[in-house]
């Protein structure tokens, strides 16, 4: 009997990697991916994640799997959020700070989105699981390679997401801790169905 899938809408290798070494080798569904243009919303973390997940479940016709992240700078009441992949893109991680250079508040919340959804038709429910992790904005340090990892220092460390070792920083992110509600959900769900 071959394993059950969901489908997980990203281009990015990053998040994918990301993902599955959080989830691990108990996760009760094979994850598979698929990339698909999806509108860029505007709205809250919410609802922009139920729509992109309703947009994904209408375009696949399968069950879904959507993550959105958002960087939540409490100075800027929240800002950029969901726009943090535009920020991100034209201002480089170096600029990042640069937004609330003026404010002594350096505080941030990292938010992850995950949005599911079992099928295609407009009255499928999307479920949401979300991590915060609070942090501080600081000056970019570590390696570049993955977003807006140099410039947040999660609390009670004194290293960047990007300074963290992938293992340390995948046991307190805000990824693993939305991941960590799928996969109590997804466990239960399936064991129900045995």
């Amino acid at each position: 009997m071959s394993q059950r899938t969901l489908t997980f809408v990203t281009g990015n290798a990053k998040k994918l990697e990301e993902l599955k070494a959080i989830l691990g080798n108990t996760f009760p569904l094979q994850i598979v991916n698929h990339k698909v243009d999806l509108p860029e919303l505007q709205g809250d973390i919410n609802e922009v994640s139920i729509k992109k997940c309703q947009e994904a479940a209408r375009q696949l016709k399968r069950p879904v799997l959507i993550e959105d992240t958002s960087l939540c700078f409490n100075a800027l009441k929240g800002l950029p959020g969901p726009y943090i992949k535009w920020f991100l893109e034209k201002l480089g991680p170096e600029g990042l700070p640069k937004l609330i250079s003026a404010w002594d508040d350096k505080s941030a919340e990292a938010v992850c989105t995950f949005a599911y959804c079992e099928g295609d038709c407009e009255d499928s429910q999307v479920i949401l699981f979300q991590g915060i992790t609070k942090g501080q904005i600081v000056e970019p340090r570590g390696p570049r390679d993955f977003g807006w990892d140099p410039v947040f220092l999660p609390e009670s460390y004194d290293k960047t997401y990007a300074e963290l070792p992938k293992e340390e920083k995948n046991k307190i992110s805000h990824r693993y801790k939305a991941l960590d509600k799928l996969r109590k959900y997804f466990n239960e769900k399936c064991s129900a169905t045995v």
